[in-house]
Order: C-alpha cells, then structure tokens, then sequence
C-alpha cells in the first residue's frame, strides 16, 4: 500500500538536503508532483498533504482530473508533448506548460489564452541530450526562439525545461544540467529586460545532480505515488 504523504514528506527532506548540499535555500526548489495515470483521489491525498503543483502528461486524462479536482486551489503543469490542434485546451486549463518547443505553438496558446487569465507560463523543453526519441528544441536554437517568445502577448517564459537521457553516474548527470543552466544565462544576457527565474529539470533519479546545477523545479513521479500503470492512461 503506498503512502502518498509519507513518500511526499521523504521527497521533500531530499530535496532540502540536496539544496542544503549545494548551499542552496531549499525555498528555492518547487516540487512538481507528476501525477499522469494517477486517480483523483490520489492527488487529493497529496494535496491534503501540502502539495499544490501537480503535472500531467495526458491532455484528455489532465481535463477530467481539473474538473473533478475544481475544489482545490491546484496549480496545474501541463509537462506533455503538444500537439497544434490541442492547444486550447491547454492554454485555458492549465497554469504552465514545460514543453513548448516551437514557435506556432507559443504563438497559438498566446492567441487562446482568455483574456480573463493571467499569462501563462511556459517553459522552452530543449532537447539537450540530442536524442531522435525525444522532444525539445536543440540548445543552438535556444536563444533565438526564446527572442520571439518574449514578444508574444498573453503568455510568460519564465525558463527551460530538459530530460536528460538516464544515467546512473551522478557526475555525468550533471552534466547536461550545467548545459541547461548556461543556455538560461545566454537567454538573459540577450534579453536583460526578461524576467527568467526557471530551470524545471531533475527527476527521481537526478533529482540531487539537478538541484545542484541550479533547478527551480524538480518533477518528482514514482518516489511521490509509486509506479505507474500505463494500461489504465486515458
């Protein structure tokens, strides 16, 4: 039987040794609990359990779980690929979105994001291992899209988003962080106006290399609600 707030309250003393390990305010760090295949009722208990960022993957699975869930103040991540004609939803459900890797995208979720809203905040998911199986711009590319993106009305870019590939090696895990971090610093030295204070990297098994390579956001799935059956996905 998994213990949602017991696992929570273990993730969150790692987080905080690992950001004490790298003289680091452990305030600094956001838990994203990433909460794709898991029923309601599961992040209802780790929202009774102090946790308000939750990450979903599966546009049609995330929508049902807002509109079930509409009773708690969640901020909701959408951390999934992005398909153009499932935009709006997206941009009228959720809070950030991670993984905007093309300029129409930003530019549709710009247009559909209701006037009522504030802007949303979205993260550029760069593909910083080079690997043909995942998504995310390349890292020369960066900048130059994060330029436009900063135009657009509506929305935020508050940072980066990466999955690296896995490694066991703690050293080489951080690796690609350090590659995050300076693409972070090449966004702001061209755009010193912006605002940009987000680096969404580390899992359950890099989680300590990415803390001390500077993330903000640490999207922490099996350690929180154990592993997932992806036979029951939406």
């Amino acid at each position: 039987m998994i213990n949602i707030t017991d696992n929570l309250n273990t993730v969150r003393r790692q987080i905080q040794q690992s950001a004490e390990n790298a003289r680091r305010e452990p305030s600094e760090i956001c838990l994203l609990a990433v909460s794709k295949t898991r029923p309601p009722e599961d992040l209802r208990q780790a929202y009774e359990a102090g946790q308000r960022d939750f990450g979903e993957n599966y546009l049609q699975e995330s929508l049902e779980k807002i509109e079930q869930l509409q009773d708690l103040d969640i901020c909701w991540h959408f951390i999934g690929p992005i398909q153009s004609n499932k935009t709006r939803p997206v941009s009228e459900s959720f809070s950030w979105v991670h993984s905007v890797d093309r300029l129409k995208i930003a530019q549709r979720l710009s247009s559909q994001r209701p006037e009522h809203m504030p802007p949303l905040n979205i993260c550029l998911q760069v593909n910083i291992s080079g690997e043909d199986s995942k998504s995310g711009i390349l890292p020369e590319d960066v900048v130059s899209l994060a330029g436009q993106i900063l135009q657009l009305p509506n929305i935020r870019l508050r940072g980066l988003m990466a999955i690296p590939s896995p490694c066991e090696d703690p050293n080489q895990q951080a690796l690609p962080f350090q590659k995050m971090a300076q693409l972070l610093a090449d966004i702001r030295a061209a755009n010193p106006e912006a605002q940009l204070d987000t680096l969404s990297m580390g899992m359950t098994g890099d989680m300590t290399a990415a803390i001390s390579e500077g993330s903000t956001m640490v999207r922490i799935g099996t350690a929180i609600f154990g592993a997932r059956d992806y036979s029951q996905k939406a």
